[in-house]
């Protein structure tokens, strides 16, 4: 567990680390696994809502639990445990009294990442995740649609956890960043790969202006907060 605290940690501190010397320099990209990334200012341009979307102050509006709210805030993969936090907290409440907003922000964004994604861009490879299925680098989302079994319960599976009421958004800033960073793996363009990545967003996710942001609205609709990892 503490190994797996120092390695969140890290890299939180070398996302955001290098982001910010570049943003002070003025003229930086942000890289992984030798690939470029667009100017920072570029990032947060296009993290604002594309005109003609809907009013993405209201994805809250259907959230369910007139006694209970909370918001799990997921910011790395953590083997799929924000999932977890979120059925757990469902499951121990009384039915129809407790409603959940996940946040997948930072390097747990692209588990809102579904179709052929994971593979063609290298996603587990990139993050180090193992698919529980097959005890390898994973190919496809793990978290999505999987086998009977293969996950601790089958209902923190992220269509399922939609499918019961969920509230689910994905940060654009970190949808922006990583599809840009692993571009190179599929051989397009940071564009193209935007474009891609967004169309192969499980049904039910809203693309949030950030994460942070969200996080923000949550809190300001009363659920409590809970840290994914």
């Amino acid at each position: 567990m503490s190994k797996m605290l120092e390695d969140s940690t890290s890299g939180r501190r070398s996302f955001l680390g290098q982001l910010a010397a570049r943003t002070a320099a003025g003229v930086g990209a942000l890289g992984l696994a030798g690939g470029l990334f667009a100017r920072p200012s570029s990032v947060l341009e296009a993290a604002t809502p594309e005109e003609g979307s809907a009013d993405v102050e209201n994805w809250l509006d259907g959230l369910k639990g007139k006694q209970h709210k909370q918001m799990v805030d997921a910011y790395a993969p953590n083997e799929g445990w924000p999932l977890g936090f979120v059925h757990n907290f469902l499951a121990t409440n009384p039915p129809g009294t407790a409603g959940a907003v996940l946040v997948l922000r930072h390097f747990a964004m692209p588990i809102a990442v579904g179709g052929s994604i994971w593979g063609k861009y290298k996603v587990g490879e990139a993050f180090k995740i193992i698919d529980p299925a097959t005890k390898a680098i994973a190919v496809k989302n793990p978290f999505l649609h999987p086998a009977k079994g293969t996950l601790l319960s089958d209902d923190m599976a992220i269509d399922r956890l939609i499918q019961r009421g969920t509230i689910v958004g994905a940060c654009n800033v970190a949808l922006t960043v990583i599809s840009g960073m692993l571009a190179g793996n599929a051989d397009v363009s940071k564009e193209a790969a935007y474009a891609e990545w967004k169309a192969a967003l499980v049904p039910g996710v809203v693309i949030l202006p950030s994460g942070v942001w969200g996080v923000n609205r949550a809190q300001e609709k009363g659920c409590t907060y809970c840290a994914g990892g």
